[in-house]
């Protein structure tokens, strides 16, 4: 690169070689010295005054030039442009010019005017070594150098061609390839600076944006020799590890520093030797990177390569943020979100991590399932927020009494515990037990007291028989037995489970084939007038007698057809042969269907009775459908809907068993009923029991004010007749008194029988 052209140049490098002509002014002093001292020795030697002149006229430049120094020092060479820099390269260089031009002319006078051969060696040597020292001091202007060499050699060359003598012009011919060797010599200092000016520019240009990349990213980064001594470091890696300032840490042992940060800021002591031997593995190749856990909630993940030159170069990174996301995520996957216990699935996983670390351990094992009874009225009643509430508040006090019990949500209201080793299976049975009855009782949630029992089920086997899938079934089996035999009970699994357990999944496959074979029959339990005088209608009573066991009383069936979810199947069934028997009968009697949660769950059934009527030709007012209170619980809105629709159609309505299920009372005056039949409970006791009797006369009157027909159940004995009828609490009669449930042809005989019966009294009432 060639600065022809200082308008081409930087600035501030052609600001720098201007201000190099004003440098080392110590050896202007010499020069000025020398200078005199020579002329002042020619003047005595030759007795001429005109050295004598130059003498003086060396001073006087020398003093010139340092008063332009000074003016030149105190300027602002910051606001300086390069046309005024130009201009004070021209004023310095007419000064060295001066200086230089008295020097040639000194020489000049000696070869022409003088003939001293003193004066001409004299001169002549000290102009040489000035022109020679030009290449040295004025290097920074071409200028200069052209100006100095040429004031100092043309009067040396004039001089000594005008001598006439050849030798003499030879010689001074000589100057001009000195004056340009001179010349080059200057001019390749200049480039040679000049380059080297720019290199080194571009190069703290490259280290300044190295040094701002290095120290602005992300990661830390630390360079070690094959020594471990630090080579480079940039502040986010003495950030990360609170080390000191990456300054104070070059040519450090990186061991040496690691051991520092350890013994007065936050990591613990064995972390140095950890990221030490984890960083030679890391850059062996036996590990691709590490991720390293600090206090305070720190994680620092760290990779490592090794160099050429034996050293490595280690970078780490702060991923506490993604630790801590991704123990969430991991969190959130293990645990169940409202109640912070592990879900079914990490349950499993720790009641096997326990086992893996106790395989030697021997002693009985238990594991058990609670179940909360009746959860859904909660929700219901008091809303999910309220029932979330109390799951929680439920959960807490299970882990709370649990102990060393490993606790898990298996679904819904359903938890899962397992015990670990005990000592004796008595003592284990006994520590279930007594959990199972400290859970129960009340509960405050959103300012509510609510009594909660929960029905458990649960097996204790010996370790070496725990298979997790065996013993889930196990307690699920005891659990099926506790909920069936009382709310709120528990059970220990017993071996004979197994058997009713793989009994009662067979009776499941025999009635789903009975049903799709239309193997089910009829019974038909009439209603009658309180007085016993005539059949106002007929209740269908599904019956299944099965091959082998023979009959199967109706409420294990039903309870097997919900949960096998048929039940919708049988009603279809019991609809279309219930409306087809009642077409045998007298008009005047009509048939009941009993109508299942399931079946008002949508708008199905609608299209069910309607084909059922359109396919016996059953009159609608002759079709009478009876609904329990829990299959209003799920969807109260969307049972209104069916019911109103369904009453809409001029079929009777009819509320069984009422006084059985949850909040009873709501139901009579929101709901489209037509009939309330009360259940047998409050029939049982009303002969011994008067507050029984109250309490039945009580309902009856609340149903008689809302317009309702009443059907009373379970009356099987004459004194609960006449109770009944010397009160009016009944409009129709249902029970044993009158009749048990009959095949259908039955009902026709029994209308003609009454009205045999009934006929004298009508006739002898006519006459």
């Amino acid at each position: 690169m060639k600065p022809h052209n200082p308008n081409r140049v930087p600035k501030d490098v052609y600001l720098s070689f201007v201000s190099s002509l004003s440098g080392n002014r110590m050896t202007l002093l010499a020069g000025v010295i020398v200078h005199s001292a020579t002329f002042l020795a020619v003047a005595a030697k030759t007795g001429s005054p005109v050295y004598i002149f130059l003498a003086v006229a060396v001073i006087v430049v020398f003093c010139a030039r340092m008063a332009i120094f000074r003016l030149f020092d105190k300027v602002d060479k910051e606001k300086l442009s390069f046309a005024e820099i130009e201009r004070w390269e021209k004023i310095l260089v007419v000064g060295a010019a001066g200086i230089t031009t008295l020097l040639g002319i000194g020489s000049g006078y000696a070869i022409f005017f003088t003939r001293d051969s003193f004066a001409e060696l004299a001169c002549i040597a000290v102009t040489m070594a000035t022109m020679v020292s030009v290449v040295g001091r004025n290097y920074g202007s071409r200028m200069a150098v052209d100006l100095q060499t040429f004031s100092c050699c043309l009067p040396m060359i004039i001089c000594s061609i005008m001598t006439l003598d050849f030798y003499r012009g030879i010689l001074s011919v000589f100057l001009i390839p000195f004056w340009l060797t001179t010349r080059a010599m200057a001019t390749g200092v200049r480039e040679f600076l000049y380059e080297n000016v720019i290199a080194r520019r571009e190069i703290a240009s490259i280290a300044d944006r190295f040094d701002t990349a290095l120290n602005n990213m992300p990661h830390g980064l630390v360079m070690v020799d094959e020594e471990n001594r630090i080579q480079v470091i940039n502040r986010k890696a003495c950030e990360l590890l609170k080390i000191g300032a990456p300054d104070r840490l070059k040519d450090r042992d990186l061991g040496a520093v690691l051991r520092y940060g350890a013994r007065y800021s936050f990591m613990d002591a064995s972390q140095p030797e950890l990221i030490l031997r984890q960083l030679t593995q890391v850059a062996e190749g036996s590990l691709s990177r590490t991720l390293i856990h600090f206090p305070e909630g720190l994680s620092l993940e760290f990779s490592a390569s090794r160099r050429a030159d034996g050293g490595a170069v280690l970078i780490f990174e702060d991923v506490s943020s993604r630790v801590k996301a991704e123990q969430k995520i991991l969190h959130m996957v293990r645990f169940d979100a409202l109640t912070g216990l592990p879900n079914r699935e990490y349950f499993g996983h720790r009641v096997q991590d326990y086992l893996a670390r106790h395989s030697k351990k021997r002693g009985p094992l238990g594991f058990m399932i609670l179940d909360i009874d009746e959860f859904k009225h909660v929700n219901d009643m008091r809303g999910h927020v309220t029932g979330d509430h109390l799951l929680c508040a439920i959960a807490m006090r299970v882990k709370e009494m649990a102990g060393n019990a490993i606790v898990g949500r298996l679904m819904g209201d359903q938890f899962i515990l397992f015990f670990p080793h005990a000592r004796d299976r008595q003592v284990l049975d006994a520590d279930i037990r007594k959990l199972h009855a400290a859970i129960q009782g009340q509960y405050e949630v959103d300012e509510v007291t609510f009594l909660v029992s929960l029905s458990a089920g649960y097996a204790v086997l010996e370790s070496d028989a725990f298979a997790m899938d065996e013993w889930s079934v196990k307690a699920d089996l005891a659990l099926f037995e506790s909920k069936s035999r009382l709310k709120g009970g528990i059970s220990g699994f017993e071996r004979e489970m197994d058997g009713r357990y793989i009994e009662q999944q067979k009776l499941k496959a025999d009635l789903r084939e009975a049903v799709a074979a239309n193997a089910l029959h009829l019974a038909f339990q009439p209603m009658f007038k309180a007085d016993g005088t005539r059949i106002e209608c007929a209740e269908a009573l599904a019956r299944w007698v099965h091959p082998e066991k023979g009959s199967i009383p109706p409420d294990v069936f039903i309870r097997l057809a919900e949960e096998m979810g048929i039940i919708s199947q049988i009603t279809r069934f019991v609809l279309f042969k219930a409306c087809e028997e009642c077409m045998s009968w007298p008009d005047h009697i009509a048939v009941s269907v009993n109508l299942s949660a399931r079946d008002l769950r949508d708008a199905d059934i609608l299209s069910v009775v309607s084909d059922a009527l359109a396919h016996s030709g059953l009159e609608a007012s002759r079709l009478h459908l009876e609904i329990t209170e829990s299959s209003l619980i799920d969807e109260p809105a969307v049972v209104r809907a069916i019911l109103a629709e369904l009453r809409s159609r001029d079929i009777t309505i009819a509320i069984d068993d009422f006084g059985t299920g949850f909040s009873s009372l709501s139901y009579l005056d929101t709901l489209p009923l037509d009939i309330v039949k009360i259940d047998r409970s409050f029939v049982r006791n009303i002969v011994e029991d008067t507050r029984r009797l109250k309490l039945l006369r009580g309902t009856v009157h609340l149903a008689r004010e809302l317009g309702l027909k009443i059907v009373v159940e379970g009356v099987e004995t004459p004194e609960q007749l006449a109770l009944l009828n010397k009160h009016r609490s009944t409009d129709l009669v249902q029970g044993y008194v009158f009749s048990p449930p009959v095949p259908s042809k039955e009902i026709g005989i029994l209308s003609h029988a009454l009205n045999r019966r009934t006929a004298p009294r009508r006739r002898s009432k006519v006459a």
